[in-house]
């Protein structure tokens, strides 16, 4: 006798279920490795208190000029979060034993990925948090007229932009288990290079300019400088929401279908479970 189908609501709460555990999963991963969060916590810190300094003119003075160079240090640290851990998926699968088990599930990839996304956003906003308060106990950062709300829009738009660039960064593994999480790091950096987080996109030499215009980076730091420096009101910052809400709507579909060509080439290929 013929199984019963699932009906199409219970098929949404099974993948819905499914996409919860993926999340549940990578806590207990970052649980299980929390003395190596806490070493990279400590140097995140460290890191975003080192840049913070160098804007600091005399002994507990803190301009504008620190607030620009912290905005730059915690965005891209919670931007760098989304784009890695999606981007690194794979090689964790790899890694933990679990990646034949993860690609044979009968689960849709969106699940899958999915999953992993939710969980970069929430691990990033929690670690921003955590570097915003210890960054708060050394300078003291006036943000009286700043429009903390238009900031978060700017902030959740851009999140989409990178998760579809991260996806695109995650079919690098899958196509060399060798090199591929290695390649993830030098577009990340290229991406830190041309988009101006600690500087002005101006600054840059000229030929190298015209990328910055195609980094979902460079309209996120501005929007969110905008709004934090300026308080520039949020229906000033609708120009720039629409840029990156364009730039998710091509990237996200688009990291899909490259991680789907990818997925389908390492099985042909039998590279899914190769670690050397």
């Amino acid at each position: 006798m013929e199984a019963p189908k699932k009906s199409t609501r219970g098929q949404l709460r099974a993948e819905l279920g499914a996409t919860l555990g993926f999340v549940e999963r990578n806590f207990y991963l970052s649980k299980r490795y929390l003395g190596w969060e806490v070493v990279f916590l400590f140097y995140t810190i460290v890191n975003t208190l080192t840049i913070a300094l160098i804007g600091v003119t005399a002994p507990g003075q803190a301009g504008e000029k620190v607030l620009y160079l912290v905005i730059g240090a915690l965005l891209w640290g919670f931007l760098s979060i989304i784009f890695h851990d999606v981007s690194e998926s794979v090689a964790w699968e790899r890694w933990e034993g679990t990646i034949e088990y993860t690609f044979m599930a009968p689960i849709h990839r969106l699940t899958h990925l999915g999953g992993m996304c939710i969980y970069a956003i929430i691990y990033g906003i929690l670690r921003s948090v955590i570097v915003l308060a210890v960054v708060a106990l050394f300078f003291d950062l006036d943000l009286g007229g700043a429009n903390l709300l238009g900031a978060l829009a700017v902030l959740m738009m851009s999140s989409i932009s990178f998760i579809g660039l991260g996806l695109m960064a995650a079919v690098l593994p899958l196509l060399s288990a060798e090199r591929g999480a290695q390649a993830t790091h030098i577009l990340q950096g290229f991406i830190l290079l041309v988009s101006g987080v600690y500087y002005e996109v101006s600054v840059l030499p000229r030929w190298l300019q015209p990328i910055s215009v195609i980094s979902p980076a460079t309209y996120t730091l501005r929007g969110v400088r905008a709004a934090l420096l300026e308080g520039v009101p949020l229906g000033e910052l609708v120009p720039c929401l629409a840029i990156l809400a364009a730039t998710g709507v091509i990237l996200i579909p688009a990291g899909l279908a490259v991680f789907a060509w990818g997925e389908n080439y390492a099985m042909r290929a039998g590279k899914l479970k190769r670690s050397g």
